[in-house]
């Protein structure tokens, strides 16, 4: 329990370690116009200016980022030196509270699962915050030499690194702490976000970072998540317990923008949409995303059993409707002012039944649709208690949910297969279904102790461990391990959609469907049938939402809302009404008029230096950057086992036949397994070929010089990489 008395004792705990003073300037434009650098080794605080360069190149967000950390880094830099960083960064457009979605974090730095760079976005108030505190984003590098807090305040000017060791490290208690801590009143908790991690990202390669928001409507404390890529693990390596941002005045008028009156009226014009149009789409305001668990399940998307099914017959019992009667609300929640998307569900007076918090009550923020799909289906679970406990348990434990679903998934496998037992995981039975192992799994993530230690590697590594301890086949292993790049795949069906399996294994950053979802374009309404429709898709698609990323903004609004009269446009796929918008919000805060072409374009640059950073770290990841990176395991692309084949028999067999010119009849399942699989490996060759040519990259999927220049990214340390591997 929280006191007053807790509060003073933890304050007076406090030491600043090192202080920084600044006068904080007015926002213009959508730029702060400076970068907060904080070294935690040596406590070196500093400004740094934002040139037009950056603007112009690099936008903000995701592009701000990696650009800080290019140079902060070297190629053979690792995930746990010293010389990492988390970059948090905004946009432009980040705080423009007339338009929903505008208030995601891009978090960047180098990720303990890939260990190449890894970005990860996240919805909260820090970016807006951060903006307005005069900072477009906050570099961090270095490591603490004891357990701290990084606090800036923007009302005071003032950021201090501040010795920290008696606040707790788990989400839901620190969070709490720290908006007591630092907020001058209840009212005052709203100007505050924290970033911070938990027990299980110390233990574990796959932590996560929680971002806060207080609701006043239920005086809580809440987060969100920068869920992939292990930067939750980054920020505990460095003994950051949190990261606090306080400034008063988030206002529409905040953000400075060129053009208000134009920015009101498409905001003005979309939140009309949304109300108007939700209940009949997707009820994003009534269930989040869960609205997602059925529909993936009647086309046969939803994973289920390590992605070897994509329905169950169980499905009913985790589906939107049953999330409709337990998402506790009297009115939409929203993770940034004024977004009427208000998709962030939540589960008040939950009752913890195992670990540490056991009899505790929580508010549990969720689940998502893709907590639901990991940590339900895919494990074999369909019981809503044991779907919270787990969304509960990876929140606080800064544990990623979605690799957390998929690695789980894996184990499973294994040890129904053979490969692992009780003995091997110290007494888990980690069959499907199996909750209270999957949850002591989860325990001892956190607790770093037992056979959480070798599951919380990640599914890369424990491919690699399995075989060497255990005598696995790693063929096997490789098949049925569903990551790419080392990221574990987020929680969608691949083996029918072409294009979605491109949009997981050619990502940049691995398997995350944030940079295209194709699936119902590729597989349900035959858009994009030819290798040089699905290339063009994966050009524009990544580069669009790339674009949000770029500026501080969360995609929802883009195309889970569409206006009335979009299946009537030329393209409703992009929803050209939204895309109009989104020129109008860059043209009217920055005061730059563009076209809906410029922003490709913007998103290309930052695109392609991304890809020519992977190939930097080459020199510790063999293979980063080139052809050899997109590959993919085979099951995201067709049933790896008889039973997978069996369960699909008619549409597998009708594949055979139809499209690979191949007759089944006669064949053993063996023998139709294999076939298959040839056939489905050269498709997705064909299509990383077509991939390449379409954006301007090598056979071995290296940009080309000529793409740098054209781009305006053909700086001489960029150039010659490229060269050197061309």
């Amino acid at each position: 329990m929280l006191t007053p008395d807790t509060v003073i004792q933890l304050r007076q705990t406090h030491r600043t370690l090192a202080e920084f003073t600044y006068i904080t300037p007015k926002v213009r434009h959508g730029y702060a116009g400076q970068t907060l650098y904080v070294n935690l080794a040596t406590g070196h605080i500093e400004s740094r200016p934002v040139t037009e360069e950056m603007k112009d190149i690099f936008v903000g967000g995701k592009g701000f980022g990696l650009w800080r950390l290019w140079h902060a880094v070297s190629g053979t830099t690792k995930w746990n030196d010293p010389e990492n960083e988390l970059v948090i960064a905004s946009g432009p457009l980040a705080g423009a509270i007339l338009y929903p979605g505008t208030g995601k974090s891009l978090v960047v730095g180098i990720s303990p699962l890939t260990n190449i760079v890894v970005d990860s976005n996240v919805g909260g108030y820090f970016a807006p915050l951060l903006k307005i505190a005069g900072w477009d984003a906050l570099e961090v590098q270095g490591k603490a030499g004891e357990e701290v807090v990084i606090v800036i305040d923007g009302d005071e000017g003032r950021v201090t690194i501040e010795a920290a060791p008696a606040e707790a490290v788990n989400t839901h208690i620190l969070a709490e702490q720290m908006h007591a801590l630092y907020a001058e009143s209840d009212a005052d908790k709203r100007n505050i976000s924290v970033v911070s991690a938990g027990a299980g990202s110390e233990h574990t390669r796959i932590g996560c970072l929680n971002v806060s928001w207080y609701d006043p409507k239920r005086g809580k404390v809440r987060v969100k998540q920068a869920g992939r890529g292990g930067l939750g693990t980054v920020l505990r390596d460095k003994k950051i317990k949190a990261i606090v941002v306080r400034k008063t005045g988030l206002r529409a008028e905040a953000n400075d923008p060129v053009d208000i009156k134009r920015i009101r009226a498409v905001g003005q014009r979309i939140n009309r949409e949304i109300v108007e149009l939700d209940d009949e789409q997707n009820r994003m305001r009534r269930v989040g995303t869960a609205h997602l668990v059925e529909i993936m399940n009647d086309y046969d998307l939803l994973p289920v059993h390590n992605f070897k099914f994509g329905a169950h017959p169980d499905t009913p019992k985790i589906d939107s409707k049953v999330w409709d009667g337990i998402f506790t609300q009297t009115h939409p929640d929203s993770c940034i002012y004024g977004c009427t998307m208000a998709c962030s569900k939540g589960v008040d007076g939950y009752r913890v039944r195992t670990g540490p918090y056991a009899g505790d009550v929580v508010t549990v923020d969720g689940p998502e649709y893709e907590t639901v799909a990991g940590c339900g289906s895919n494990i074999g679970i369909f019981n809503p208690p044991d779907i919270i406990e787990l969304n509960f348990y990876c929140d606080t434990y800064g544990i990623d949910s979605i690799s957390f679903g998929t690695l789980t998934a894996f184990c499973m496998e294994c040890y129904e297969a053979g490969i692992l037992d009780g003995e091997k995981t110290g007494g888990l039975d980690l069959r499907f279904g199996n909750a209270d192992a999957a949850l002591e799994l989860l325990h001892q993530m956190a607790r770093g102790e037992g056979f959480g230690l070798i599951a919380g590697m990640g599914v890369r590594a424990m491919k690699a461990y399995f075989a060497e301890h255990f005598g696995a086949d790693p063929a096997f292993l490789q098949d049925i391990g569903m990551e790419n790049k080392g990221m574990e795949y987020s929680e969608y069906m691949t083996k029918e959609s072409l294009a979605q399996q491109g949009g997981y294994g050619m990502t940049n950053k691995g398997a995350q469907h944030d940079e295209a979802w194709l699936i119902f374009m590729d597989m349900v309404n035959n858009q994009i049938p030819t290798f040089e429709d699905k290339a063009e898709a994966l050009h524009y698609f990544p580069m669009w939402r790339t674009w949000f990323g770029l500026n501080g903004l969360c995609k929802l609004p883009w195309n889970d809302i569409e206006p009335a009269d979009n299946a009537l446009t030329d393209e409703p796929a992009k929803v050209p009404e939204h895309v109009a918008n989104y020129v109008a919000l860059f043209s009217g805060t920055t005061g730059r008029e563009v076209t809906k072409e410029d922003l490709i374009t913007m998103s290309e640059r930052v695109y392609n230096f991304q890809r020519v950073f992977n190939l930097k770290m080459g020199a510790s990841v063999p293979g980063a950057g080139t052809r050899a990176h997109d590959a993919i395991p085979y099951r995201s692309a067709g049933p790896v086992t008889v039973e997978e084949y069996e369960s699909r028999a008619e549409r597998y067999d009708k594949q055979l036949r139809e499209e690979a010119g191949i007759d089944p009849a006669g064949m053993s399942t063996r023998e139709k397994v294999a076939a298959l699989r040839k056939y489905r490996e050269a498709q997705y060759e064909g299509l990383i070929d077509a991939v390449y040519a379409r954006r301007g990259w090598n056979s071995n999927g290296i940009p080309t010089v000529a793409k740098l220049r054209e781009l305006g990214i053909d700086f001489p340390d960029v150039v010659a990489l490229v060269e050197a591997h061309s």
